[in-house]
């Protein structure tokens, strides 16, 4: 068995007219959170990444048989996902010192 994680990122699906959301609370109407609610109701959200595209390539991986753990797909998810791998490794390699010191 082999599983794909596939990561779209932000791609305008229509999937979240369907879901059921709870009234605004006023204590983040302020914040960054209110913020993107109101963006998102709006439809002033960015979402860059074509859902065609994206069912393109998912499809295009299974038939190529190259089909990876992860599969970040669009831009945004890419640089997201590489950042935070990146970070993930520097706080990896900051250890390296204790880590060796630890062998005999």
């Amino acid at each position: 068995m082999h599983v794909t994680i596939v990561e779209p990122g932000a791609t305008p699906t229509g999937f979240g007219a369907s879901l059921a959301t709870a009234t605004p609370m006023p204590e983040y109407e302020d914040t960054p959170a209110g913020q993107v609610r109101r963006m998102l109701a709006a439809g002033e959200f960015p979402l860059p990444n074509d859902p065609v595209k994206v069912v393109e390539q998912v499809l295009a991986m299974v038939e190529e048989g190259r089909t990876p753990l992860r599969l970040p797909l669009g831009s945004d998810t890419f640089e997201d996902v590489r950042a935070s791998l990146v970070a993930r490794l520097e706080e990896h390699d900051a250890h390296r010192e204790i880590a060796y010191a630890a062998t005999r």
